[in-house]
């Protein structure tokens, strides 16, 4: 295989994505933008949660028919328009519906962000295919900090257009314009990682007659692999850091002048953050134990600073680390799992931990509520101490692939 090619489509797919997602992202813009059709911490939490957990339904589903398959490029090309429609539906509806009808508008938004999310489901399984045939171990690890090196620069520049776009036009006009924008970004991307060329699987498992049997099957192998379930139970917790990532920002607005280009600025740091912890990542590549252990250790300091100090310094520094964090914990849970995973059952695997650990994608929704009936301290209490747990038990992680 072409790494250098490989390695370039990889990074522009990932560069392109997170400048779309990061106008729209959950722990800034996106909470922001649901608060102002409504003050419901829960329904922040949710619709937070919509944009990643969608795909939670279908992961399994989609690895039982992608175990037979010996190329995904071709559904994963399906799962990229439906992603890219449903972006830019999103902007349609706030720009067409907008104050007009404030319900109709966040069931909109509500929707595409689900078929957004939903179809990723499908193409979570298919990419991390994709990845795993191209990429050697070692050139995966440096593939896949590169991209997130890049991602962080694409979520630099993000963040002074979305700052550009709120300070110039008033919402929820300029929240339109920012999801209409980051579609036509995100498009770039998509084609880029299309036109991977992928060589055929000749490692395929023979499909069960039924998606019961598939099931049993799968959750057999669950019972069996004792790597397999603490490396799940890890991630899940790894996700620990989501009961308070979307109100870092509504708690920041009470206390210092949020402008728009504020906003920009604090995604800026936190992008800044990621581009960082990339750069110590590449080095630790293939150390994703403690790649890992790191981004416990990077997330837990940032809920400190907020539980203890409240001014914009403080709030910076959080979000800072947070970015670090949250590129750790997507580097080393998949190169992990890839570790223990057996070529012909990786689909199996990848759709285990990502269906399992899924739940934690919703951990803004339980957040909110703790949010709403007893305040920042004890969300941050809570989310540092289950955070502390993670960190724990990543000591028996499995370290070497």
């Amino acid at each position: 295989m072409d790494y250098k090619s490989n390695n370039l489509k990889n990074i522009l797919h990932g560069f392109f994505l997170a400048m779309a997602l990061t106008i729209a992202e959950p722990s800034t813009t996106l909470p922001l933008i649901i608060h102002h059709f409504t003050s419901n911490e829960v329904i922040v939490g949710l619709f937070t949660s919509l944009l990643r957990g969608g795909a939670i339904v279908v992961q399994l589903f989609a690895a039982f028919f992608a175990q037979g398959f010996t190329l995904m490029m071709p559904y994963l090309k399906r799962v990229f328009l439906a992603r890219f429609l449903s972006w830019l539906s999103i902007g349609l509806a706030i720009l067409f519906l907008g104050d007009k009808n404030p319900t109709l508008t966040l069931v909109a938004i509500g929707i595409g962000l689900f078929i957004f999310s939903f179809s990723a489901g499908f193409g979570s399984i298919y990419f991390n295919e994709i990845l795993a045939k191209v990429f050697t171990h070692e050139e995966r690890g440096r593939s896949m900090a590169n991209r997130q090196f890049f991602a962080a620069i694409g979520s630099i520049l993000s963040g002074f257009v979305a700052g550009m776009i709120l300070e110039h036009l008033d919402p929820p006009k300029s929240y339109a314009y920012l999801f209409i924008v980051s579609s036509f970004l995100m498009g770039f991307g998509l084609l880029a990682f299309s036109t991977i060329k992928e060589p055929k699987k000749s490692e395929v498992r023979q499909k069960e007659r039924s998606f019961f049997k598939f099931l049993q099957n799968a959750f057999a192998l669950l019972k069996k692999d004792r790597s397999l379930q603490i490396q799940i139970f890890v991630v899940l917790l790894s996700y620990s850091f989501l009961f308070s990532f979307a109100f870092v920002i509504l708690q920041a607005k009470q206390y210092i002048d949020l402008t728009g280009w504020l906003v920009g600025g604090f995604i800026t740091i936190q992008m800044s953050g990621a581009l960082l912890g990339n750069l110590l990542y590449k080095q630790l590549t293939p150390r994703f134990k403690l790649i890992m252990q790191l981004a416990f250790v990077f997330s837990i300091v940032a809920y400190i600073s907020v539980l203890l100090f409240h001014s914009k310094t403080s709030f910076f520094f959080s979000f800072f680390l947070l970015g670090m964090a949250k590129d750790g914990f997507r580097l080393a849970s998949m190169n992990l799992l890839f570790c223990i995973a057996p070529k012909d059952l990786r689909p199996i695997y990848i759709a285990l931990q990502n269906n399992l650990t899924s739940i934690g994608l919703f951990f803004a929704i339980p957040g909110g509520l703790i949010l709403h009936h007893f305040g920042y301290n004890i969300l941050y209490i809570f989310t540092i101490s289950m955070l502390s747990f993670g960190l724990l038990l990543s000591f028996g992680l499995r370290a070497n692939c």
